[in-house]
């Protein structure tokens, strides 16, 4: 077999080129290209991952003869032809998630700056002069914080603001009430019904023709007197030299912004002001952010090469893009659930149903499908499975696909539940970094974040059994990590899922199974 080989343009962690080259890839590391080397250099490679310094126009996609997969270690897409990758075939995808802790971070590191004057009393006392009347500042509690976006970044910013006290109101056309009671937001329709009642508005939202402009004359004359403004998302939606004018008026309070039109900005209307806050676009600059983009996108590009799905693929499914936001998190639930399923049963399932739950229910299913199927292929190593080839591979395989929506996910906002040949796995999403969670197996409700390597057993259940488990795995040098137990106390039985270290073989399942008298005993390995 052919050698895959990875280009990579700009700098990435190197944490994230280690998982291309354990993966047995050629990788190559080509900084500082012009587009024409671009073009020169991409005809051998199966794969490129950029970042935003280097563009991806349409010659160097026609020039990539090999070329299968683009991932940007980011979020922002605007520098690659995604039109003439999608002609070509070629995947184009991101890693969205890997900094929005870090923007989220940003977007408060701004407010409280701006709202305390800190770069202006820092300046201060770096000239050798104590001002303390000059810099009197706000408070963040009890005062209104309007979002516009409530997206990944915007609901983190949205629960740290709440941690300062603050009310948070909101405006989203694709989130769901549910998701702003979550977030403890107050959502509105009308954008001019917010802004006369925030004391400090941040806007999170992407760069669209509705966006760029979003905030100009109107709307800064309808603010609050003394309102904070804040921008870490895209340049251009508070028209810069409307927000110039208003500052200058004493309108606003003080602005903090990270994102512009155009990059570099060294010169604007703001840049006269003591009170506006400018940042060179730091929001991703953390070295946390940047090892989580270079390992999320070497994840995805490795997916993308072996012709899985790739959840963050952006020219490669039919869901629309508000709803690929909802459901694409689910995606490596999905997967995971799949090579659970495949690890019980041995075998392919004739059978699945796929049941989507709460603020997914409605929810096109077809990319869950593939996710599962993927994950239950790709432990069986018998093909891989793409949104674009599900319904095929499941024909060809003899597999009897069903969906459903269920409206109550019970005391979660959203869940998967996946059903094969009888054997039940239910999942739901938990934290910032919406991680795959599971609610249910075997029909035993459990809570538990799955690890790497796990033990479940199902037994009769009585006094001692547990700690029978753990002294016979403590013998075989086995430790327990975190455990969850499910009943049936109908049925007079108990299931414990247990995230363990050590090594688990089959001599070891077989002593257990023989010693310790258990209705079944699984070892998954995720």
């Amino acid at each position: 077999m052919t050698q895959k080989k990875v280009l990579i343009a700009d700098r990435v962690a190197e944490e994230g080129i280690d998982i291309l080259r354990k993966k047995g890839y050629l990788v190559d590391v080509k900084l500082d290209m012009t587009p024409a080397e671009l073009v020169c250099a991409i005809p051998p490679y199966d794969a490129l991952i950029v970042r935003s310094a280097t563009p991806v126009p349409r010659e160097a996609i026609l020039a990539g003869e090999n070329l299968k997969i683009i991932g940007r270690a980011g979020v922002g897409v605007d520098t690659i032809d995604i039109d003439a990758a999608t002609e070509r075939g070629v995947i184009v995808c991101n890693a969205p998630t890997s900094n929005i802790m870090s923007a989220a971070e940003h977007t408060m590191a701004l407010m409280l700056a701006c709202a305390r004057q800190i770069p202006q009393a820092n300046a201060s006392m770096h000239e050798g002069k104590w001002e303390r009347a000059n810099f009197m500042g706000k408070e963040l509690y009890e005062k209104t914080l309007a979002i516009f976006g409530l997206g990944r970044i915007g609901g983190l910013v949205a629960e740290r603001a709440r941690a300062f006290g603050m009310r948070i109101i909101g405006h989203d056309p694709y989130c769901s009430p549910e998701r702003a009671d979550q977030l403890g937001v107050e959502l509105y329709d009308r954008i001019e019904d917010i802004l006369p009642k925030a004391d400090f508005i941040t806007v999170h939202l992407p760069k669209t023709p509705e966006t760029i402009g979003m905030f100009g004359p109107e709307e800064f004359a309808a603010m609050k007197d003394g309102v904070v403004l804040v921008n870490a998302a895209r340049g251009g939606i508070y028209n810069v030299k409307s927000l110039s004018d208003f500052v200058a008026a004493g309108k606003i309070f003080a602005a903090g912004i990270d994102m512009f039109e155009e990059e570099p900005c060294t010169e604007s209307p703001l840049h006269e002001f003591d009170n506006v806050i400018l940042t060179p676009h730091l929001g991703a600059s953390t070295h946390e952010a940047q090892v989580r983009a270079g390992m999320q996108i070497a994840e995805y590009v490795v997916s993308g090469l072996e012709g899985s799905i790739v959840p963050t693929a952006l020219n490669m499914t039919l869901v629309p893009p508000e709803m690929m936001d909802a459901v694409g998190p689910y995606v490596p639930a999905c997967q995971m659930m799949g090579r659970m399923i495949a690890q019980i049963l041995g075998s392919i399932p004739k059978t699945l149903r796929i049941e989507a739950a709460g603020s997914i229910a409605n929810a096109d299913a077809s990319i869950l499908v593939a996710g599962t199927l993927d994950g239950i292929l790709a432990y069986r190593r018998a093909g891989s499975v793409t949104p674009v080839n599900v319904d095929s591979v499941a024909s060809r395989h003899g597999i009897k696909v069903d969906t459903a929506s269920i409206a109550d996910a019970d005391e979660y906002a959203s869940a998967v539940k996946v059903v094969a040949d009888g054997v039940e796995v239910g999942a739901t999403l938990y934290g910032s970094m919406q991680r795959p969670r599971i609610m249910s197996l075997m029909d035993y409700k459990i809570d538990i974040a799955p690890g790497k390597q796990s033990l479940v057993f199902e037994y009769a259940d009585a006094p001692g059994r547990i700690g029978a488990i753990g002294t016979a795995l403590g013998d075989a040098q086995v430790n327990i990590t975190t455990m969850q137990i499910g009943t049936k106390p109908s049925e007079k039985t108990a299931l414990a899922y247990m995230n363990v270290e050590g090594n688990v073989d089959a001599a070891l399942l077989e002593k257990l199974s023989a010693t310790l008298d258990f209705k079944n005993i699984w070892s998954f390995s995720l």
